[in-house]
């Protein structure tokens, strides 16, 4: 069987306080536990006006928010090639929101203060990696299976 394909990139202002095996290794085992067939995923870290113009851009909104996902499963299909994964898509994570997100310097996260920025970004990975296998949460039965897998896939195994 064919493994899942997963890329990590990681923006160089922040790649000494990131490990990209440590989120492909987070994203991996959050494919295997949703049952999720071989794909390929993208996974960005960056900068807070790199996520500000894509969320501009995509979402019509002009503002940092700290995680964005883009499906490749979504409109024209996508033709993949004979042995090879089909592309799932791009999960991308504003890092220093979610340094601040940790440090609780937002209102709303304060309640979360004193995560680890690793803990916060592991977070953010699994929330838009959900998004991309057909979580949601507009609605808010939709919202607490949502938060409610993402506590579970957050376990020690996955940030230990």
């Amino acid at each position: 069987m064919t493994d899942h394909v997963i890329l990590v990139s990681i923006a160089d202002p922040f790649a000494a306080s990131l490990s990209a095996e440590r989120l492909a290794a987070i994203a991996r085992r959050v494919l295997e536990a949703e049952d999720a067939p071989p794909v390929e995923l993208s996974i960005a870290i960056t900068d807070d006006e790199t996520v500000r113009s894509l969320n501009r851009e995509y979402a019509g909104e002009d503002a940092v928010t700290d995680v964005l996902s883009f499906s490749q499963r979504e409109g024209e299909e996508f033709v993949t090639p004979p042995g090879e994964v089909p592309p799932l898509g791009e999960v991308i994570i504003a890092y220093p929101q979610a340094l601040r997100q940790a440090q609780g310097r937002l209102p709303r996260q304060a309640a979360e203060r004193g995560r680890s920025a690793n803990h916060e970004v592991a977070h953010l990975l699994i929330h838009g990696l959900l998004h991309l296998l057909g979580y949601d949460h507009a609605q808010s039965e939709e919202a607490r299976r949502m938060r409610a897998r993402e506590e579970e896939l957050l376990g020690p195994s996955v940030i230990g």
